[in-house]
C-alpha cells in the first residue's frame, strides 16, 4: 500500500513538471500530457484504503471521510487560486498547474516515516510481528490483540474467497448491475455540481 501510494507521488511530481514547464517549451501538449497523468493516478482510492487500514476501528468511517474533505478542499483551493489576482494570471499560470505536484511531494517526504498497514503486513506478507509493530507505532503502546484477531478472521474468510480478475468481474452476471451502477457513477460526478460547490 504504501509502496503503491510513494509510486503515485512521484508520478504525480512528474506530471506537475511537465505542466509547469509547458509554457517555457511552448508545448499544450504538455499541458495534455501532464492532464493525463494525473487522471491515471491512483491518489483517491489509495487514500481510501490505507488510511482505513491504519486508523483504530473507532476512528475509521471518520479517517475514510477525510478523502472527501480534503478533495472538495482541494477543489476550492484551485478555484480561488486560478482568480487573475492569485495565479490565474498569464504569467502566473504554470505555477498553478504546477501545483499539483506540492502536495504529492509533501507526502513523498512524510509517508516513508508511517509503517506499512498492519492488515497488509498480516494478511498479504503474513509478518505478524510486523503488524504488532505498525500497530503499537500507529495507536501507541497497549493491548491491541482484538485488532490482531479481527484482521486474523478477515484472513481465514479471504482464503476461501475467490479472487476475481478485472476481466473476471466484468463476465460474471451477479456483478454486472453493481458494475453498471459504479461506472455510471463514476463517470457523471462530474455533472453533480461538485466543482461548482
Amino acid at each position: 500500500r504504501k509502496k503503491c501510494l510513494l509510486c503515485n507521488n512521484l508520478l504525480m511530481i512528474m506530471a506537475a513538471s511537465i505542466m509547469g514547464c509547458s509554457k517555457i517549451a511552448q508545448s499544450f501538449e504538455m499541458i495534455l500530457i501532464g492532464r493525463f497523468m494525473c487522471g491515471i493516478s491512483l491518489c483517491v482510492p489509495l487514500h481510501h484504503q490505507y488510511v482505513g487500514e491504519i486508523s483504530p476501528r473507532k476512528l475509521r468511517g471518520f479517517a475514510n471521510s477525510t478523502s472527501s474533505f480534503f478533495w472538495s478542499l482541494g477543489k476550492a483551493v484551485g478555484q480561488i487560486s486560478g482568480q487573475r489576482e492569485l495565479l490565474g494570471s498569464q504569467s502566473l499560470w504554470p505555477m498553478l498547474m504546477a501545483s499539483c505536484g506540492l502536495p504529492a511531494l509533501v507526502q513523498l517526504i512524510t509517508l516513508p516515516f508511517f509503517p506499512e498497514s498492519p492488515p497488509y503486513l498480516l494478511m498479504h506478507k503474513g509478518d505478524q510481528e510486523g503488524c504488532k509493530k505498525a500497530i503499537r507505532q500507529l495507536w501507541g503502546e497497549g493491548h491491541h490483540q482484538a485488532e490482531i484477531d479481527d484482521i486474523m478472521k478477515e484472513k481465514a474468510t479471504m482464503k476461501n474467497t475467490k479472487i476475481l480478475s478485472v476481466l473476471e468481474l466484468m463476465k460474471e452476471p451477479a456483478f454486472r448491475w453493481q458494475l453498471y451502477t459504479i461506472v455510471i457513477l463514476t463517470a457523471t460526478v462530474q455533472l453533480c455540481g461538485i466543482n461548482a460547490v
